[in-house]
């Protein structure tokens, strides 16, 4: 993070002490598990999405940069699009099939949820 990101210190009372630094409740992020050992589970969801069927895989446990290249490894090998983000991957339309097959390939712990 910055050192100059005012919006985590909006409410913070001024000080006059010149050696004060301002400390954030910052939570460290997670270490990224090897692909063995994560537990993804992989949903059919509409929710919200006007009627339109979207692919989420949820469950992963690491930094949100691993997270990323894992979006975008199984958006490219779709080809489709979608998004990472609040820990989960969202993809465009119905591939659980397709998204299941490529993570147990890639060596991760996954299995279908939900309906």
């Amino acid at each position: 993070m910055a050192d100059n990101d005012w919006k985590s210190r909006l409410g913070m009372v001024y000080s006059t002490d010149p050696d004060y630094k301002y400390v954030t409740d910052e939570e460290p992020e997670a270490e990224t598990l090897p692909p063995a050992r994560q537990q993804l589970r992989v949903w059919l969801d509409r929710r919200q999405r006007a009627g339109k069927v979207v692919t989420l895989v949820r469950g992963f446990v690491g930094s949100e940069a691993d997270l990323g290249e894992l979006a975008r490894l199984l958006k490219t090998r779709c080809g489709v699009g979608g998004a990472a983000k609040q820990g989960e991957i969202i993809i465009q339309g119905d591939h659980r099939d397709r998204v299941v097959a490529i993570l147990t390939a890639a060596g991760y712990g996954c299995k279908k949820a939900g309906s």
